[in-house]
């Protein structure tokens, strides 16, 4: 058990000298921290639950990320865990503190639901991001006059104002891919979103041809799922995959619905989904043929609107 405190404690310290992706991956991380001490000590959650005056619903929401912690929480958790060494205490206290404060996305939540708010700080936090799309271009590739488009799609009845902030959201949301430390973005788009004319002619234009820039930066991959290769793996809809750096962390499934979404951690749902975006990623085009395939594209619009 002492082992597992130090262990638990120096990588700890390692998160709190090099923190990444904001408070919604560090409540995780400090989750599965005090996950393992709880179990380590043998300890029930109805047991953690009464220490901070609290129910085993409590202890499994902050175990598994979904809520912050106050100190005196943690502190008397830690106590209970047989954590005496006030070095290691403060450790977890100064991680729970920044796992409380309130990331850049706060700024838009007049317009960012819940369930959304989480996809953004595991985004900001992960080393690779697989997704694939059908009906639209994946909102990080996404230009502001598409998104806006796309955005007036999902929310009929939302007022100007809130159109403009959700894709002042999205364009921000997007800067994490040209950082220095950015994560590697793999993304596999079906033919069917580059042949729908969201938001106009020109709106579709630029778009393809912001495509066609982002898919020659290094850290992003953009491969065409072409009509021509008929019924595809994932045809029940988008999905999306993050793989962490950080080893506390499993990689997690978001699957996008109309009003919520699911994230997907257990290691059987997972694997199941690699193996339907490996197979996505073997039926479509290769990436080396991206260009001359939104090259193609363009030009098909462009013959199109000139006959």
């Amino acid at each position: 058990m002492a082992s597992a405190r130090a262990g638990n404690a120096s990588s700890v310290r390692d998160i709190l000298a090099h923190p990444r992706g904001g408070p919604t991956v560090l409540r995780i991380v400090l989750g599965t921290h005090l996950r393992r001490l709880r179990e380590a000590c043998g300890i029930t959650r109805e047991a953690a639950g009464d220490a901070i005056r609290g129910s085993h619903a409590k202890i499994s929401r902050l175990e598994l990320g979904r809520v912050g912690a106050k100190e005196r929480d943690i502190a008397d958790l830690l106590t209970l865990y047989g954590v005496a060494d006030e070095s290691q205490r403060e450790q977890f206290l100064a991680l729970a503190r920044q796992a409380s404060l309130p990331g850049w996305w706060q700024r838009y939540s007049d317009v960012l639901p819940s369930w959304f708010e989480t996809l953004i700080g595991l985004e900001e936090a992960a080393s690779v991001i697989r997704t694939y799309e059908v009906q639209f271009i994946p909102g990080l590739l996404q230009t502001a006059d598409y998104a806006r488009a796309c955005i007036r799609l999902g929310n009929p009845r939302a007022t100007e104002r809130e159109v403009n902030r959700r894709v002042a959201l999205r364009m921000e949301r997007q800067r994490f891919l040209m950082s220095p430390h950015a994560p590697k973005l793999w993304a596999v788009v079906d033919e069917a979103a580059l042949r729908r004319p969201l938001g106009g002619d020109a709106a579709m234009r630029e778009q393809i041809r912001h495509l066609r820039e982002l898919s020659e930066r290094p850290n992003i991959t953009v491969q065409i799922a072409p009509f021509r290769v008929g019924g595809l793996a994932a045809a029940g809809g988008p999905i999306t995959i993050l793989r962490f750096l950080e080893p506390d962390l499993p990689d997690i499934v978001y699957l996008e619905q109309l009003n919520s979404a699911l994230y997907l951690d257990k290691r059987d749902d997972v694997e199941d989904y690699l193996a339907v975006m490996d197979s996505l990623c073997a039926t479509a085009e290769p990436h080396g043929r991206t260009a001359e395939l939104l090259d193609h594209v363009r030009l098909l619009g462009e013959l199109k609107r000139s006959s």
